[in-house]
């Protein structure tokens, strides 16, 4: 009773968490250091999210594209929390902000089918470690970016310093970002690779399928298989043939690209597109 009556809120707090990023992206946008209200700010709206996220996994719980990007998001913000402790001058705040904005109104627009009763106590673990990975392959893409970033600002630097420019705002060593960028994926890689394995030995315990092998072929499947080959030639040719920069970035692109093809883009078709949810 409690919990049915609480889900009379989420539409409250969605839209609460929802301006509290937007409040905390406005406090964040051009500045360097973490203000105390922004801090705030955010600890409010990812506190608010939260609440969203677990109350949309009772009475009965719900799951699709909307919800999947919602908890990505939520992750990637949690990362981002605790790296930010020692690495104060990375510049997403603002950015992370909006994109939390976007992803708790989409979970509320979209909240996906109502989940069937897990055929295994295995599935919710499957699912956990599967938006962990994506979680940090998320932030991965976004350290990728600022390798981006940081590059052209090198390229530009001695420009801007002959024309009397402003350098502009302080930003994390090149090296720095590229280490970060890939701790970030090798986690990721880790997580996505035991999900994998788990779905490869124990299919039939997860899904219920019964079939010849024990491996169920579906669009998911081939899409995470691709995004892990992605990402296994990516830390390959790190350690190999000291591959880094704009081809580094291009291959977290595509692997998180090929990753997010593997459930979220299968689910917007069904959900939004086809409305088969």
């Amino acid at each position: 009773m409690i919990v049915a009556s609480a889900q009379s809120y989420v539409p409250i707090l969605t839209f609460a968490s929802a301006l509290a990023y937007l409040a905390a992206a406005g406090v964040c946008h051009g500045r360097t250091q973490l203000s105390r209200g922004g801090a705030v700010l955010l600890g409010v709206a990812a506190l608010l999210h939260a609440v969203v996220i677990g109350l949309g996994l009772t009475n009965p719980p719900r799951f699709g594209f909307g919800p999947a990007l919602s908890m990505t998001a939520w992750l990637a913000l949690l990362a981002y929390a605790i790296e930010s402790i020692n690495y104060p001058l990375l510049q997403l705040r603002w950015r992370l902000a909006v994109t939390g904005a976007v992803t708790v109104l989409l979970a509320w627009l979209f909240p996906g089918a109502p989940f069937k009763t897990p055929s295994s106590d295995l599935l919710p673990l499957h699912l956990a470690l599967g938006l962990a990975s994506y979680g940090l392959f998320a932030v991965a893409v976004w350290h990728a970016w600022l390798m981006t970033r940081a590059e052209a600002r090198m390229r530009e630097g001695p420009a801007l310093l002959r024309e009397g420019a402003d350098e502009g705002p302080r930003m994390l060593p090149l090296l720095t970002l590229e280490r970060l960028t890939f701790h970030f994926v090798t986690l990721g890689f880790v997580l996505l690779t035991i999900t994998i394995l788990q779905g490869w030995f124990f299919s039939e315990q997860l899904y219920g399928a019964i079939t010849s092998s024990q491996w169920r072929w579906s669009h998911k499947t081939i899409f995470s298989l691709l995004s892990w080959v992605v990402f296994a030639a990516l830390l390959w040719g790190r350690h190999s043939l000291g591959w880094r920069g704009q081809r580094a970035v291009r291959m977290v692109y595509a692997g998180a690209g090929l990753l997010l093809l593997s459930y979220v883009g299968y689910h917007f078709v069904l959900e939004v597109i086809l409305r088969r949810g």
